[in-house]
Formats: structure tokens, C-alpha cells, sequence
């Protein structure tokens, strides 16, 4: 009987990598178990410097995900892990500027504190649709969610459903609860209402956000307060859609009786369209016509004339997002919950009244 031979391959090295890899996609951890010729259990363990692997499997692995430019799912290791070092954002209103800056300010403190920040944007404010959003947060492992919403029916889904990690609401009233945060949008619309009165106005009209929006509801909640306050007779609140084009063509309606001396505008844009309105009258600012913005937004130093309005402190705002939520994942000292006082940024678009 002749003997058998059975030949032994010993792999001391990985193979180049195929042509045929496809480039429709990133490589996967089988990829770099296929052609590490390890199982991808094994490739798993490396990525988690497990104790077990030997350097010479580990070293071979390495150069394999090397040569691929392997970059491992952050997820599938936060299963492994324990953590995944990923806050979420649940945004309903991410195109504005409030909700924008928010979200940049929370990005720029994750960074700082070492964690991730995936978004997810509402694309309406049904139940269903904020509950998708909220396992599509899930799904990344996240460890903790920041909600930025405008509308009171986010929060009020929120308070129906049973969110499995920590989150912070970023609410606008001032009036917090325990997951709250937020500026205080009355302080601030009250600022902006008594720096008009003090300028000697008595006549003041205010154009306000839309109504379902909750910072639009407390900055006319503050002007209104205001006005009481210091005794001075109050009209109507007009509603406003947030931008420039509207202030504009409301401006040119209210200048068809001329009743009025100052206006506080519930957000920039609409101040800029009122502005607008305003000079094409043949008006002057602020000798004829005193402008009251809010939010401070970047060219509202630049409008002619420069734009007196009340500014937020985002950069504090994302610091004290990730400070509670590290507080809820971390034992230790609590980040005190107290909401943040906005500035009123005085420039030269309010003046006292030509009498």
C-alpha cells in the first residue's frame, strides 16, 4: 500500500489584496477574516485587543485591515465594548438658526468630552414618525440623546414613550422639568420689550413667531409680560413665519397707518424684512422707527443699521447639554439645571422716539 501525503501550507504573511475586491462598498470584518484566513471571531478579538491572540495572528490581522483601509463599525464595537461613546440628536427643526447652532454647539462639547454625535431629523411631528426616529437613534447604540424640537408635540409624544437611555430637552420657556434645559426666552423677550419702554416708546407693536413654536410662545409670553409690568397699552401679537419676506410685507402693511414708533421682532430674519419695509417707506432707523431682534445671528452686526437684538450663549448651551448627560451616564458631583439668561445686544437700530 503506498502512504498517503497530506501537504501542510503554513501562511506566514496575507495575501495582496484581490482585484476583485468590490468597490461598491468598505470592507467588511469578513473581508478581513477571508483574507487573513482567520475566522471573523478572531478578527473581533483583535479589534478588542483581546488577551487570547496570539501577536502573530494579531500582526497578520493588523496588516490585513492595513491593506484594506478597514475602518471598524462603531456600533458592532459598542456591543462588544459596553460603550459606544455616541450621543444622539433627535432635531425637528435643523434648517433654522436656533436649532442649527444648537446642534453645532452640542457637536464642537462631544468632541471635547471624546463622543460622537449622530442626528436624527424629524421630517414631521406625528408620533410614529418621532418614534422611527428614536430607534433609528437606538440602533446606533447611542448613549445618550439631546432633543432639539420647537414644537410643545414632541415633547408631549416624548412624555408617552419609554426612551431606554438618559436625554436632555432642549425647552424654551424657562420652566424646567427633569430632563429640561434650555434659554430663558421670556427674560430675554422681556429685555428686549423694557429697553424700548426705557427708550421712551409707548407704542410698540410685536411681530411673533409661528404659533405652534414654543420659543416663539414665550418671547410674546415676555413682551406681553413686559408691557403689563410697565403699564404701557398693548396690541394684538402678529403671528410671523420666521422670515425676512414676511417681516417685509407685513411692514409695508402696518406703515399704511404708521401707529406705531418701535417693533419687537420675534427673530433676526423677520427684523431684516421689516428693516427693509421700512426704508423703502423713505423712514429712518431708528429716528422714525425703532427694531428689536432676537437670536443674534451672525450678519445682524452687519445689517444697516446694525441690528440691536438678544443673543444666546450656544457654545454654554451644548457645554451644559453633554455636562448632563455625563452626569446621568457617570456617578459624581450634578450639573446644577438652571436655565441660561439670554443678552440683550444694544446697536443702532433702537433710538428714543421723534416726538
Amino acid at each position: 500500500m503506498r502512504p498517503q501525503f497530506v501537504t501542510v501550507h503554513i501562511r506566514t504573511r496575507p495575501p495582496p489584496v484581490p482585484a476583485d475586491l468590490p468597490k461598491s462598498r468598505a470592507p467588511s470584518i469578513r473581508d478581513v477574516a477571508r483574507l487573513a484566513g482567520v475566522s471573523h471571531q478572531t478578527v473581533s478579538r483583535v479589534l478588542n485587543n483581546h488577551p487570547s491572540i496570539r501577536d502573530s495572528t494579531k500582526a497578520r490581522v493588523q496588516q490585513v485591515m492595513e491593506e484594506l483601509q478597514y475602518r471598524p463599525n462603531r456600533a458592532a464595537r459598542a456591543l462588544s465594548r459596553g460603550s459606544s461613546r455616541t450621543i444622539g440628536v433627535l432635531s425637528a427643526s435643523s434648517s433654522q438658526y436656533g436649532p442649527a447652532s444648537s446642534i453645532a454647539a452640542i457637536q464642537d462639547a462631544a468632541r471635547e468630552a471624546g463622543y460622537y454625535v449622530n442626528t436624527a431629523n424629524l421630517t414631521s411631528v406625528d408620533p410614529e414618525t418621532i418614534e422611527a426616529a428614536l430607534d433609528h437613534l437606538m440602533l446606533q447604540s447611542v448613549e445618550g440623546i439631546v432633543v432639539i424640537a420647537p414644537q410643545m408635540r414632541v415633547f408631549d409624544v416624548l412624555e408617552q414613550l419609554s426612551v431606554a437611555v438618559p436625554y436632555v430637552t432642549l425647552q424654551s420657556t424657562g420652566s424646567l422639568n427633569e430632563h429640561g434645559l434650555s434659554f430663558d426666552q421670556i427674560a430675554g423677550a422681556r429685555a428686549a420689550t423694557r429697553h424700548l419702554i426705557e427708550l421712551g416708546h409707548r407704542n410698540i407693536y410685536h411681530l411673533a413667531g409661528p404659533q405652534d413654536w414654543i420659543e416663539a410662545e414665550a418671547r410674546m409670553r415676555g413682551f406681553l409680560d413686559e408691557m403689563g409690568a410697565m403699564d404701557v397699552p398693548t396690541t394684538a401679537p402678529i403671528l410671523g413665519d420666521w422670515t425676512a419676506d414676511f417681516g417685509y410685507h407685513v411692514g409695508r402693511e402696518l406703515l399704511r397707518v404708521r401707529d406705531f414708533t418701535a417693533i419687537f421682532s420675534s427673530n433676526d430674519q423677520m427684523a431684516l424684512g421689516l428693516m427693509h419695509a421700512i426704508r423703502d417707506a423713505g423712514l429712518n432707523i431708528p429716528g422714525d422707527v425703532s427694531v428689536v431682534g432676537f437670536d443674534d445671528i451672525p450678519e445682524a452686526a452687519h445689517f444697516w443699521p446694525p441690528l440691536t437684538t438678544v443673543r444666546q450663549d450656544f457654545p454654554e448651551l451644548g457645554r451644559r447639554c453633554m455636562a448632563l448627560l455625563l452626569d446621568d451616564l457617570n456617578p459624581g458631583p450634578k450639573e446644577q439645571r438652571r436655565a441660561i439668561i439670554p443678552e440683550l445686544v444694544v446697536r443702532a437700530s433702537t433710538g428714543p422716539p421723534a416726538f
